[in-house]
């Protein structure tokens, strides 16, 4: 099943649009998806392929996500969130446990923002989260992402404790896809208790990275978005 799988994403592949995904996920030397390889298959069309592999083993889907095709690891984690849907809760802490192990394999966003917030996020909404908080220690971008992403699970349940340490962590980091995550989780955060979000800004806008800030105050009118703004130092 494992080669049926590979071969039948191989002949999907469409060169011109594997140039177009290689310069949008920036695979380029010293970009953050360097060596990345990309063969150009759409997102609908991985999808219509995950759902005839679902039954697919977890040591298959580890040999699918350990390929160097960025497609093939993408669709290995869409098998992967659906089995985890289904799954029980002795399954669902398999599945979580293998998700950590092979986090060096999800190392693009479009990766961990697929799959973070229903495996990682879901898991720990109602466990103790240490493991998160390792996550986002991590000297590895990507894991720190994972940390970020899953707390959107917990704030669609109007938990933000958790969310916001997390935030408090990273709120530092240097680099500019952590910003991002960080100031849409905020962002989220703020739909749903816009006094939290203003609070917590009102302590941090004249530190916050730009980008961090201006993900964060998306959903407020314009002369509130104007004053958090003009009140940045970065």
């Amino acid at each position: 099943m494992l080669y049926q799988i590979k071969q039948e994403l191989l002949s999907l592949g469409d060169s011109e649009r594997a140039k177009k995904l290689s310069n949008y996920f920036k695979t380029g030397k010293g970009q953050y998806g360097e060596g990345d390889v990309f063969i150009g298959i759409p997102v609908p069309q991985q999808r219509e392929v995950a759902k005839r592999y679902v039954n697919l083993s977890l040591d298959d889907i580890q040999e699918l996500l350990r390929s160097e095709i960025h497609e093939q690891r993408f669709t290995a984690l869409l098998i992967l969130v659906t089995k985890y849907g289904k799954a029980n809760n002795t399954d669902k802490e398999e599945i979580f446990n293998f998700y950590l192990k092979n986090s060096c394999y999800i190392n693009n966003w479009d990766l961990v923002d697929l799959s973070a917030p229903k495996i990682v996020g879901d898991y720990l909404a109602h466990r103790e989260r240490s493991a998160l908080f390792k996550l986002a220690r991590s000297s590895s971008m990507w894991e720190r992402r994972i940390a970020v992403l899953a707390t959107s699970a917990f704030i669609r349940n109007d938990d933000f404790e958790d969310a916001l340490a997390i935030v408090e962590l990273l709120l530092f980091d240097e680099n500019d896809l952590i910003h991002k995550a960080v100031g849409w989780m905020l962002r989220e955060i703020g739909k749903r208790d816009q006094k939290l979000l203003e609070k917590f800004l009102n302590k941090y806008k004249s530190r916050m990275p730009r980008t961090m800030l201006r993900y964060s105050i998306e959903k407020f009118g314009e002369d509130k978005r104007k004053y958090y703004l003009t009140k940045s130092n970065k």
